[in-house]
């Protein structure tokens, strides 16, 4: 009896072990590109996303956000002051911001700190690395890993790109409380590199929390950086008020 009992507990425990359901991270990932058509000014631009992100946080770069027409906007109204520089984006997602300016820019670094994502990004480059149907060939885009805040990952890409960068961009970045610290970390230490000319992070920003806008604010302080809202750049984007603003060194 006793070893009919024991049978039947351990028939039961094998049980238990089938219901247990396990899932890795391709349960949340989708890898469904669509081929995008976008518009800004006078450039059109092409490139894979999604039209919905994923169900994992992590993989928010997988579509265009609003913060990125919005800056992509005010860079084909203004691409006179980009004209030859050196850029680097972070975040940059499917690469539409870094695409865009390659279009008038010297040199596009774009980085994001996603496996996934920088397949993603370094698939839409290739995509404009040659021209077709007479469009503009995009020049000098290069995608780099980087995590916010990682000294390592950083001094790599400064290596690599000695002469620094004019520019730091950056759309609809800030959206998770824990992440800004290490992004005003990282700028600082980008916006040092530059000592010939100022380097100035522009930063399109699109209003979700109360608690966010204070602690950009907040961070930029803490780091020593100077923030200003550029004029005639606050709009209504995906039913958002977003603003671009200019963050340099004091």
């Amino acid at each position: 009896m006793e070893e009919i009992r024991n049978q039947e507990q351990h028939r039961h425990e094998e049980d238990d072990d089938d219901d247990t359901i396990s899932l890795d991270g391709s349960f949340f990932f989708n890898d469904n590109y669509q081929l995008t058509n976008f518009t800004f000014g006078s450039q059109e631009i092409q490139l894979f996303c999604l039209h919905a992100a994923s169900t994992d946080f992590d993989l928010t770069g997988q579509v265009v956000w609003p913060g990125a027409i919005l800056l992509n906007d005010y860079l084909s109204k203004n691409s006179e002051i980009f004209q030859g520089c050196a850029v680097i984006e972070l975040g940059s997602g499917v690469g539409v911001t870094g695409i865009l300016c390659s279009r008038f820019c010297q040199k596009v670094v774009l980085t994001d700190h996603n496996e996934e994502v920088l397949k993603i990004l370094k698939k839409n480059i290739e995509l404009h690395s040659v021209p077709e149907n007479n469009c503009p060939t995009s020049h000098g885009l290069v995608a780099e890993k980087l995590e916010w805040g990682n000294s390592d990952q950083i001094n790599e890409i400064l290596q690599n790109h000695p002469g620094g960068f004019d520019f730091i961009l950056g759309a609809d970045i800030c959206f998770q409380q824990s992440s800004i610290p290490l992004l005003f970390d990282t700028v600082k230490m980008l916006l040092l590199v530059k000592e010939d000319r100022e380097c100035k992070f522009i930063l399109a920003y699109v209003s979700r929390a109360k608690t966010i806008d204070m602690m950009i604010v907040n961070e930029a302080l803490k780091h020593g950086l100077q923030m200003k809202e550029l004029p005639g750049t606050r709009h209504i984007v995906g039913n958002l008020e977003g603003v671009i603003f200019e963050i340099t060194l004091h």
